[in-house]
């Protein structure tokens, strides 16, 4: 797979964060408006507020503008499912999940539009699991999940029963919400989803109990 377009620099400072903040965030509109043939540095500086030169500082043409975005946004499902962990929900392992297919679906729904764009169109700016740091937070944060409820679950290979959970959730938490969405209720999507992830990982082992 050919290397990925980078950032010119990392931002270190607050200043710096909250440029690149609002560079990204109006790549998303304009990309969400006119699509890539429609999208370039100069209209997003403009949408932006700031110079050309400032967007080139960090980011040396829209390729890697979209390469930024895959990755905030898994920064973004990765801080929700961190939030969502640490707060309160119903106990045992189903609790948990449920939580989390609820953060990710709400996040989702913020801006489908841009989600349907960076998926369906453009995937291959995403950078794959495992050079990107989002997605081996959220892999390792799975993995002790079910490694804290192994009584629990029934799959004994855990990497495995891992990588099943994250495919799922992402694949139909994206089904659901991109445009044009589950043709169900949002509720009752999201109910399947969570039942279907728990009859994988505890089915067998809930109805021996």
């Amino acid at each position: 797979m050919p290397a990925l377009p980078q950032p010119r620099r990392i931002p270190r400072q607050s200043r710096s964060r909250a440029l690149v903040d609002a560079v990204l965030e109006a790549t998303a509109r304009v990309l969400t408006e006119r699509g890539y043939a429609g999208t370039n540095t100069n209209l997003v500086a403009e949408r932006a507020g700031v110079s050309v030169g400032s967007v080139y500082q960090y980011f040396p043409n829209k390729d890697s503008l979209l390469t930024a975005l895959h990755e905030r946004h898994a920064m973004e499902m990765h801080a929700a499912m961190e939030t969502v962990l640490a707060g309160s929900h119903p106990p045992g392992l189903r609790g948990k999940l449920a939580a989390v297919v609820h953060a990710w679906l709400a996040a989702h729904q913020v801006a489908p539009e841009l989600h349907r764009v960076l998926e369906k169109e453009f995937p291959f700016f995403d950078a794959p699991p495992d050079q990107s740091p989002a997605d081996q937070g959220i892999r390792r944060r799975i993995r002790q999940l079910l490694e804290d409820h192994r009584d629990e679950i029934v799959p004994a290979d855990r990497d495995l029963a891992t990588w099943m959970v994250l495919q799922a959730m992402e694949s139909l938490i994206h089904a659901a919400v991109i445009p044009p969405g589950a043709p169900h209720p949002a509720r009752q999507v999201e109910q399947a989803i969570i039942d279907m992830l728990d009859g994988y990982l505890c089915g067998q082992q809930r109805r021996t109990d």
